[in-house]
């Protein structure tokens, strides 16, 4: 048996290669979208891919399920559970099979077994899979996607707060409750290669550990200690996150069945001029990748910033539109790898590229904005000369905040800008600068002519004005 793992780091996403090497033949297990790198791990180690299938409807990436099916002629395996509201409706193009609970089929010797594990979706399914060729009789894993994770499980509210169907959080919530205990009749020994690692937004407490046991989730994992159904639907339910505004997408692209990358353009790099920019800046969106600092210090009017970084994607999908051209502003280095990631979500409109030492070439329409010292803001802050912006998560503000600040979560300041003043400059922070750099070029792009930044957040906040009222 061939087992690999593939992870993406900017989307915390894990999807596995299973083969059986006795037959030469292999699956891909929650596939993203870019499939390079599956057909070449399997090209290296001797297998040829000929079946493709997920745990449910993705909400945080493009599953590349559909490509494998178009390009590489696999057969897919995709849940028939949930109702009719979650069926996929693209399998009747491809080879491919429904799957309902107990159902089992094969890969060569390797021998998979569905569980319906409704909870964080109603169509979730989780594999067991067994090593035919070593005459096992008990599976050796389970493949759960976004139900168990390590130490955390599958957030239940998804539905509700990015795709607005109300009253599912409840729902789901009760369903996990009785997927767990199925999970809990379990063999210990089992392993468990979850979907997703520390950093994703489909669970609140995900550990970086990628893989782990039935036995010691039991032991150390929050959701499976409780044995009463209504306090654990109220700790489930209490202190998860904002929900990122492409997770509808993302559920939309996927069930429907996304774009063939193969069919998707590739953005083209213009020349350095600034009249480019600023035309760009009047069609769509233009974001410079570059760190905050510098973009502070001197950016292009319109122009906002998200740096490239392992929290580009997140950013991105929450704060860019799949309606509107996006450009970027990035080194030929990153360009190829920048416009994968946006893919990754389905931010297929990247419709130019150009060097971001264009800003070197800009005059009287540049634009900067200042960090001011913790000592600084307690003073404006007194004087009532700014008003505060934090926008950081729900939960980080619930557990603490500056006492004249107002709350604006940084994903949703773009629809927010019209509950903001317009006769003060705004004081804008987060935990520790980053969030708060990209919501002060958010700001200024749509018209906010005097934007500080606090420098150090409120992590330097507390640290420091320990005598300043904060609650």
């Amino acid at each position: 048996m061939l087992l690999k793992f593939f992870y993406d780091e900017k989307l915390a996403q894990a999807s596995y290669l299973v083969g059986c090497q006795a037959t030469g033949e292999a699956i891909v297990i929650d596939p993203s979208r870019d499939i390079k790198p599956y057909l070449e791990t399997a090209t290296k180690e001797g297998v040829r891919i000929v079946a493709a299938t997920e745990t449910h409807i993705h909400a945080d990436f493009v599953s590349g399920a559909r490509d494998l099916a178009a390009q590489a002629g696999v057969k897919l395996y995709l849940s028939d559970e949930g109702g009719e509201g979650w069926k996929y409706q693209f399998m009747d193009q491809y080879p491919s099979q429904k799957l309902k609970d107990g159902d089992k089929f094969s890969i060569g010797n390797i021998h998979f077994e569905v569980m319906h594990t409704p909870g964080h979706t109603p169509e979730h399914i989780s594999f067991l899979f067994t090593d035919g060729g070593s005459k096992a009789t008990a599976p050796l894993g389970i493949f759960t996607g976004d139900f168990v994770f390590v130490g955390d499980v599958g957030r239940p509210d998804l539905l509700e707060k990015a795709a607005g169907e109300q009253g599912t959080s409840e729902e789901l919530a009760r369903l996990m409750f009785r997927s767990l205990r199925k999970f809990k009749e379990l063999p210990d020994f089992i392993q468990v290669l979850p979907a997703h690692g520390a950093g994703s937004a489909c669970g609140k407490a995900l550990g970086a550990v990628p893989f782990s046991t039935v036995g010691y989730e039991k032991l150390v994992n929050w959701a499976l200690q409780y044995n009463d159904e209504e306090e654990f639907v109220q700790n489930l339910l209490s202190g998860q996150p904002e929900a990122p505004k492409y997770f509808a997408m993302m559920k939309k692209l996927n069930k429907e069945g996304p774009a063939l990358l193969s069919h998707v353009e590739q953005p083209v790099t213009a020349p350095v001029d600034v009249e480019i920019v600023s035309n760009w800046v009047k069609e769509g969106i233009v974001v410079d990748t570059r760190p905050s600092k510098p973009f502070a210090e001197h950016h292009i009017a319109g122009t906002i910033n998200i740096p490239w970084n392992k929290s580009f994607v997140n950013w991105a999908g929450w704060l860019l539109s799949y309606d509107i051209p996006i450009y970027v502003l990035a080194g030929e280095d990153h360009v190829a790898e920048i416009a994968r990631t946006l893919q990754s979500i389905g931010l297929d409109k990247l419709a130019g590229t150009m060097n971001p030492c264009v800003v070197d070439l800009v005059g009287s329409d540049d634009q900067a904005y200042d960090y001011v010292t913790i000592q600084e803001a307690r003073e404006a802050i007194q004087r009532g000369e700014v008003y505060v912006l934090d926008v950081r998560n729900s939960n980080e503000w619930a557990n603490g905040h500056i006492a004249e600040a107002h709350h604006i979560m940084l994903g949703q300041l773009p629809e927010r800008l019209g509950d903001l003043p317009t006769d003060k400059p705004i004081l804008v922070h987060c935990r520790s600068g980053g969030r708060s750099a990209i919501a002060a070029s958010i700001l200024q792009a749509n018209g906010v002519n005097k934007v500080l930044n606090l420098l150090g957040g409120y992590d330097e906040w507390t640290k420091r004005s320990q005598d300043f009222q904060v609650r």
